[in-house]
């Protein structure tokens, strides 16, 4: 296999490990979300899984994109703030449904969400409009989240409090 399929595979490898750390977390997770008093604009429970596959995909795609130019050296600080708000990104779904840690895993969506801002800045300032375009979708479905993160929250004080 040549570097650049290599590459393409050990992105998307790392992206899907991050999900299925995410997805370890949240395996009871469609039962505890029916159980939250939910907002009217809350989508259903099966939504996220293909939402969140078609997102992992994209952001595979834009860090390998960066990549494949610059390589990990020439790209250092933008591909460690991707790896930072992927970590960050596997982190909230323990938060919010293992722990039930409402405040803390709002406080962390807006931290992931600032670091998704961050991203997509140095892949464009890097030249690579396309992966920082990748991630758009991403950090409007972020921006959403963290609005359902913080209904959530408020609306189940004695669950998420």
């Amino acid at each position: 296999m040549t570097r650049q399929v290599l590459g393409f595979l050990g992105w998307l490898l790392l992206v899907f490990v991050a999900a299925a750390l995410g997805g370890l977390a949240s395996a009871n997770a469609p039962d505890f979300y029916a159980q939250l008093v939910q907002p009217d604009w809350a989508p259903p429970a099966w939504l996220f899984g293909p939402v969140w596959t078609t997102l992992y995909v994209m952001m595979a795609v834009s860090a390998f994109l960066v990549w494949r130019r610059h390589g990990f050296e020439g790209a250092r600080v933008a591909l460690v703030l991707f790896l930072f708000q992927l970590a960050l990104n596997a982190l909230w779904t323990p938060l919010f449904f293992l722990w039930q840690q409402g405040a803390m895993a709002f406080v962390e969506i807006v931290l992931l969400w600032l670091f998704i801002v961050a991203t997509i800045v140095a892949f464009w300032q890097l030249g690579r409009k396309l992966a920082a375009l990748l991630l758009v979708p991403y950090l409007l479905w972020v921006s959403f989240a963290t609005a359902l993160t913080w209904a959530l929250w408020q609306g189940n004080p004695a669950i998420l409090g």
